[in-house]
C-alpha cells in the first residue's frame, strides 16, 4: 500500500469506528499499520495448494495451573 492508501484507510476506519485519533498518536498508526500490511502481503505471497485447509476450527488450550 502507499503511504497515502494507508493514510486514506487509517482516517476512514477511525471515522467508521467514531475513534478519534490524537495527532500525537497518528505517526505511530500509520506507522504499523503500514507494518500490518506489509506482513500481509509476505502471508497473501505464500501459494496455496488445493489440499490446503483454513484454519477455521479453533480449539483453544487451556493455560497450565500454577503450582
Amino acid at each position: 500500500m502507499s503511504p497515502l492508501q494507508i493514510e486514506a484507510a487509517v482516517d476512514a476506519t477511525a471515522a467508521l469506528l467514531d475513534l478519534p485519533l490524537a495527532p500525537a498518536h497518528r505517526p505511530g498508526v500509520l506507522h504499523y499499520f503500514a507494518l500490518a500490511a506489509d506482513m500481509a502481503d509476505v502471508v497473501m505471497a505464500v501459494p496455496l495448494q488445493t489440499a490446503d485447509e483454513s484454519g477455521a476450527v479453533f480449539r483453544p488450550v487451556e493455560p497450565p495451573t500454577a503450582a
